[in-house]
């Protein structure tokens, strides 16, 4: 059976990811006060961070449509697979949704199921590349949404940033202290709960947080070698590249991919932050 993958654009993807015909990503929209701008193969990361450096408003974002959605399910693909932002984060996963009811009803019967990734950034690839395994190996319809499904509630999301302070206004933290954490060069480490954020932990500089994330990730894993170490990184790919050897100096995963963020992820990430999901 062939298929088709529609994710939104914090889906972060690798050059090859993005060269793959099967996978439609949908764009959000950024906004940074009058500026706006599709989260889109035309993004300019260096170009977006300096805006939003420069600005007194905060950056935010914008779901895509029902309509953009559905009209990505109008493919000949025998199943399409969505992978969204969570909804606790963001409106794109009930777009989503709603794009389906439309198409089933306006089209007619298809294949069509949305995974809430309860994530973000490389969460969202994470899970994508579990319905491409499970795809791929010939695996009926309903079980790999099984399967993806059972995946998706044994994965976890971390992330340490330079300033939660956009989160924070974007009203995606709730009773975090962003702003102390920020004045005295603290860095929680965060992760998803039920596609929530919530602090687990804390350091003294940016170094010393990482170092809590991936001791914290390396405990936490339960059968690595079955699965993807995934790292997002916002410009700071030497960054990244410490996480993941710090990670797998303690456990062995079957993969590690790390990706660059597209532009929901340096929007509420930040200059310099990373995200690791396992």
């Amino acid at each position: 059976m062939s298929y088709k993958l529609v994710v939104d654009s914090c889906t972060d993807l690798t050059e090859e990811l993005k060269k793959d015909p099967r996978i439609e990503v949908i764009p959000l929209i950024l906004q940074i006060g009058d500026y706006t701008v599709l989260d889109d193969e035309n993004f300019d990361q260096l170009d977006y961070i300096k805006r939003v450096a420069e600005s007194d408003t905060c950056a935010k974002s914008a779901c895509p449509s029902p309509d953009r959605y559905k009209r990505a399910y109008e493919c000949d693909a025998d199943d399409v697979y969505v992978v969204t932002l969570s909804s606790k984060l963001s409106g794109s996963y009930n777009s989503a949704i709603l794009g389906r009811s439309i198409y089933l009803e306006d089209v007619g019967e298809k294949n069509i199921h949305v995974f809430d990734s309860l994530s973000a950034c490389c969460g969202q690839t994470n899970v994508m590349l579990k319905i491409m395994e499970c795809a791929d190996a010939g695996l009926p319809f309903e079980e790999v949404v099984e399967k993806v499904e059972e995946y998706r509630d044994h994965m976890d999301t971390y992330f340490v940033l330079d300033s939660l302070d956009t989160l924070r206004k974007n009203g995606r933290l709730t009773g975090m202290k962003a702003i102390v954490a920020t004045t005295l060069n603290i860095k929680p480490v965060c992760y998803a709960i039920e596609g929530t954020i919530a602090q687990w932990g804390q350091g003294i500089g940016m170094r010393k947080a990482l170092i809590k994330m991936a001791e914290l990730a390396a405990r936490r894993i339960v059968d690595p070698e079955k699965k993807t170490l995934m790292i997002t990184h916002i410009n700071c790919y030497e960054r990244a590249e410490v996480v993941k050897d710090l990670i797998l100096s303690k456990v062995n995963f079957k993969r590690a991919i790390i990706v660059d963020g597209a532009g929901v992820a340096t929007t509420y990430a930040g200059d310099g932050g990373i995200v690791v999901t396992c």
